[in-house]
């Protein structure tokens, strides 16, 4: 068993910036994937960044040149740096851990981009 814990969401202005961090404990195998996903009201839950445990990435369109993801294997723990935030960036932010034919998701962190 995988259990994640995410941090770091809040509310923040629009052009602002917020950093997510989600840290892995229990069975960690390689290789495996680490990503960012998140769902708005209404809306089903979507792709915002993943990155392998070699470090290729790959982004949502909507949120690249704004949003980065990096990881630290050492720690098992995935963050998310989010700049020039929008509002319809506003969603729960859920982090999701891949080994080779499972898949493991966090509890979910708001982030809200509001004035």
């Amino acid at each position: 068993q995988v259990q994640l814990v995410e941090s770091g969401g809040g509310l923040v202005q629009p052009g602002g910036s917020l950093r997510l961090s989600c840290t892995a404990s229990g069975s960690i195998f390689s290789p495996n994937v680490m990503g960012w996903y998140r769902q708005a009201p209404g809306k089903q839950r979507e792709l915002v960044a993943i990155i392998t445990n070699g470090g290729t990435t790959n982004y949502a369109n909507s949120v690249k040149g704004r949003f980065t993801i990096s990881r630290d294997n050492a720690k098992n723990t995935v963050y998310l740096q989010m700049n020039s935030l929008k509002p319809e960036d506003t969603a729960v932010y859920y982090c999701k851990f891949q080994p080779r034919g499972s898949a493991y998701w966090g509890q979910g962190t708001q982030v809200t981009v509001s004035s």
